[in-house]
């Protein structure tokens, strides 16, 4: 198995808070289980989509929580 840096680009959006709700997205990072299980061999592509899906479920749990 060769080393790649450029897929150590993307720092994980992990910050220790494990929680997961009924749908399996972990509340912490707002990233499903096979993200999260996928997270160290995906690309930087496939991480920067990660993090807009992130983004997206988690304002919609802001905006599910705020209504």
């Amino acid at each position: 198995m060769t080393f790649d840096p450029e897929i150590q680009l993307i720092e994980s959006p992990c910050i220790r808070n494990c929680c997961l709700n009924d749908q399996d997205v972990c509340l912490g990072c707002f990233r499903v289980i096979s993200e999260i299980t996928g997270w160290n061999a995906s690309t930087v592509e496939e991480k920067q989509e990660i993090l807009q899906r992130c983004a997206i479920r988690k304002k919609d749990r802001i905006t599910t929580l705020n209504s």
